[in-house]
């Protein structure tokens, strides 16, 4: 596909989803006007979720694979046996003139090496959950987005859901009042525990420190092109393959970057939440190397609009909210709880009720108003052919990135933060600041 977005009939399109999401009056879909071309898809980070995210985008053309495990490379080549095959995703973009679209589903240090490249050469971009491993790393991203004016989207593929809609015209028509509380939970204990604590978890792949022994890579694997701006170091298997590097710091961000991505994402959009007031970590002493299995982020957040200042709660492995603990509510082992002034919703990926069920029980939901989706990645190739906006794009995604990248650096530093989001810091942790403005190595920068 050659054909250029309109830049004028973009930005008509994209400006009704500034807040991350469309209002619309109507529930008619959106989504109809589709164009027949296909798109010319590179993907860079074939395997995993990107092995996923091109089998849900072979509606259209993948003509450029990438991977620095040619045994993921070699998979999808299988299914795409006409697509050009790299293991260097900087090799692709250089050869990319007859590419449309980018998908990135690296390890999440290269994620915004990886799509800034792809933005400034102006191509859409689909990118995997967290759109950057670090706050710098989302501003700039976001920031490219906006001047490359082409169409993005980040991997909450839950976002795109019809349970998330419903919720979302629940808290904002205010079935249950104004909310002032709020609470995600998961179960999921991967990273840094004890060994009793793996044991009890099922953690088979627990780790402790780094290790010194150095092991040869197995066959394929570039381990430097996958090392790429993290310190270096030599191959170990407690690294590869995923998800095993994404309880490193260096790689990923453990669990609050991953799920938190699916999950902070329901109330960041129901609360209309951006930039926290404050933000407050608990957990175990944090480990230099390692993201904890279990911890909990409290952030505070200003009035919004007609809606009051609110405390949004994370909790991940053992933490989980005094409402669950206290078994006022029923014991789903992950989901998401809003506290208002006149009730609660309790809910999950695929499901939702307002608490307590006696009172709402002749309770009418509001009429749908926000559009169903054709599904995330369809929504993006729509996006891509007609200008017309996505949910999670990375204006959005960017914000919730930043989120969720602040009760990390709060635990990791032990101290409650005051964030300035104009400038990027925090008011009164200069030692945070550090991990805000992410380092990069083996002269990789990002520019």
């Amino acid at each position: 596909m050659k054909t250029r977005i309109n830049r004028r009939h973009f930005l008509s399109t994209t400006a009704l989803s500034g807040a991350g999401f469309l209002i619309l009056k109507s529930p008619k879909s959106v989504w109809s006007a589709e164009a027949n071309e296909k798109l010319n898809i590179g993907v860079i980070g074939a395997g995993g979720r990107g092995m996923d995210d091109t089998q849900e985008c072979s509606s259209e053309n993948i003509v450029a694979l990438c991977d620095v495990d040619e045994s993921h490379l070699a998979k999808a080549a299988n299914k795409h046996p006409n697509a050009r095959k790299y293991v260097d995703y900087r090799k692709l973009l250089d050869e990319s003139k007859d590419l449309d679209a980018i998908i990135v589903a690296t390890a999440e240090h290269t994620h915004a090496f990886a799509t800034l490249g792809a933005l400034q050469l102006g191509k859409h971009v689909y990118c995997e959950k967290p759109l950057t491993h670090a706050i710098n790393e989302a501003r700039i991203i976001a920031d490219a987005a906006k001047n490359a004016k082409v169409a993005t989207q980040m991997g909450t593929q839950i976002h795109s859901s019809s349970n998330y809609r419903r919720i979302v015209e629940l808290i904002q028509t205010g079935a249950i009042g104004p909310v002032r509380e709020a609470h995600v939970w998961v179960s999921r204990a991967w990273g840094w525990q004890t060994p009793e604590e793996a044991v009890a978890n099922k953690d088979i792949v627990n780790i402790q420190d780094r290790p010194k022994e150095e092991m040869t890579p197995p066959s394929g694997l570039h381990w430097d092109l996958f090392i790429g701006p993290a310190p270096k170091r030599p191959f170990n298997s407690v690294y590869w393959p995923g998800p095993k590097w994404y309880r490193w710091w260096d790689f990923g961000s453990g669990t609050m970057s991953d799920l938190g991505s699916h999950f902070n994402d329901l109330p960041f959009w129901a609360l209309n939440l951006r930039h926290p007031l404050t933000i407050e970590s608990e957990g175990p002493p944090p480990h230099p190397e390692i993201a904890p299995a279990s911890m909990a982020a409290h952030y505070e957040f200003g009035p919004r609009g007609d809606m009051p200042a609110v405390k949004l709660t994370w909790h991940q492995g053992t933490k989980k909210p005094r409402q669950f603990v206290e078994k006022e509510i029923p014991q789903w082992q992950n989901g998401f709880l809003f506290v208002g002034d006149k009730g609660m919703l309790l809910a999950d990926y695929g499901k939702h009720v307002l608490l307590p069920e006696n009172k709402f029980k002749d309770f009418t939901p509001p009429a749908p108003f926000i559009p169903d989706s054709p599904g995330h990645w369809k929504e993006w190739i729509i996006a891509c052919k007609t200008g017309k906006p996505t949910g999670s794009h990375f204006q959005y995604g960017s914000e919730l990135t930043i989120m969720n990248h602040l009760g990390n650096i709060a635990y990791r530093v032990g101290k409650k933060l005051e964030w300035d989001p104009l400038n990027l810091r925090t008011k009164n942790c200069p030692e945070a600041d550090q991990l805000v403005h992410k380092q990069h190595h083996n002269g990789w920068k990002l520019a």
